[in-house]
């Protein structure tokens, strides 16, 4: 059975370049416009990873990651941050919030399968 992963980002074209990506790695992948968007969709689904963006609107993905670490069914659900930002400290607030990893955009379709294969096996 394919692994699940949830991706979030409100720019299409990003979403549809991860999806594709991962798709051609063997995942199934569903796709959310920002966080609101996302916990809709986590609550009907099961998912072995999330990857997020960091700026979008409605609910950030700071605010994503609290939220989905304050579900205990989703506790120790990797999550993967997707974003244009570099900063030590915005990785910092994303690892104190509940991230598993950082990606930073644009990103290698090899690199970005590499480490899906390391946090869902």
């Amino acid at each position: 059975m394919a692994k699940s992963i949830l991706v979030v980002d409100d720019s299409e074209t990003i979403r549809e370049a991860v999806s594709f990506t991962l798709e051609n790695a063997q995942y199934q992948v569903q796709k959310a416009v920002d966080g609101e968007d996302a916990l809709q969709i986590l609550e009907k689904g099961q998912f072995q990873l999330v990857i997020t963006d960091l700026h979008m609107p409605r609910l950030d993905g700071i605010g994503l990651i609290k939220a989905i670490r304050a579900k205990p069914e989703h506790q120790f659900t990797p999550i993967l941050f997707l974003t244009t930002e570099s900063q030590a400290s915005r990785k910092e607030e994303a690892r104190a919030a509940g991230a598993t990893g950082w990606i930073v955009k644009p990103f290698v379709p090899e690199k970005l399968v590499g480490v899906v294969q390391k946090l869902i096996r």
